[in-house]
């Protein structure tokens, strides 16, 4: 299962707060990792933490939530919540998602929900479709592995050592880091030790794939993943 979306409630309503909080409470895609009761105090947490999306209140003291959105460009999706619907239009040139009107009822914020993580679809196919190779550190150069080239990688230490078509390299990476630039529709970790491609795989057995006559060895953990991505 995939890590929830990290999300925020800026509020100065504390009955928007726990409205919020127990609609995000039963959605398990979502976790709520702050709540903030004015533009300071979000500003002051979006500096220091890495955030997927923000429910933000427009009418707040001090600092309203159209002005919070232009003092920082950066912000996360956001979904707007608030009692009034004036700001509907401007909203949407800060690439604000949806706009939620209170009171907020569960299926209206459900659907501003969904409308969140088809963005984010979105976004991580365009980032897939992009990758083509990944550049690594082997001999104190970085050179550019070709990922359809790509058969396993395999942990040796704090390097990696790259089995691909052509030969092998050995990098200056762990397993863990090399992981994170691989796209996870094509590549699948099967063992503590081992990340695979998929479109390489040519046997499974019970506790082993086969990629070029190597047997490789499946942990415990991994099993089920991996037999549900080969199904696909």
């Amino acid at each position: 299962m995939k890590e929830p979306k990290k999300c925020i409630i800026v509020d100065d309503e504390p009955a928007a707060h726990y409205v919020l909080a127990n609609y995000i409470k039963q959605n398990p895609q979502l976790e709520l990792v702050f709540q903030g009761y004015n533009g300071i105090e979000a500003m002051d947490y979006l500096r220091e933490n890495q955030v997927d999306l923000m429910f933000l209140d427009i009418n707040m003291p001090e600092i309203s939530g159209m002005e919070l959105l232009k003092i920082i460009p950066n912000h996360p999706k956001t979904i707007l919540t608030t009692a009034y619907s004036e700001f509907a239009l401007e909203s949407y040139d800060y690439g604000v998602i949806d706009y939620l009107l209170k009171p907020i009822y569960f299926p209206r914020f459900l659907k501003a929900v969904d409308r969140f993580f088809s963005t984010e679809n979105v976004k991580v196919k365009e980032e897939e479709a992009a990758i083509n190779s990944v550049s690594v550190k082997v001999d104190g150069f970085f050179i550019d592995i070709e990922l359809d080239q790509l058969l396993y990688a395999q942990s040796f230490g704090n390097y990696v050592k790259l089995h691909t078509l052509k030969r092998t390299y050995l990098a200056s990476i762990t397993t863990t880091e090399f992981e994170k630039c691989l796209p996870e529709r094509n590549f699948i970790r099967i063992h503590k030790s081992y990340i695979v491609a998929l479109d390489k795989i040519e046997e499974t057995e019970k506790d082993f794939v086969i990629i070029k006559h190597e047997k490789l060895p499946i942990g415990i953990t991994y099993k089920r993943e991996l037999s549900d991505r080969l199904k696909k």
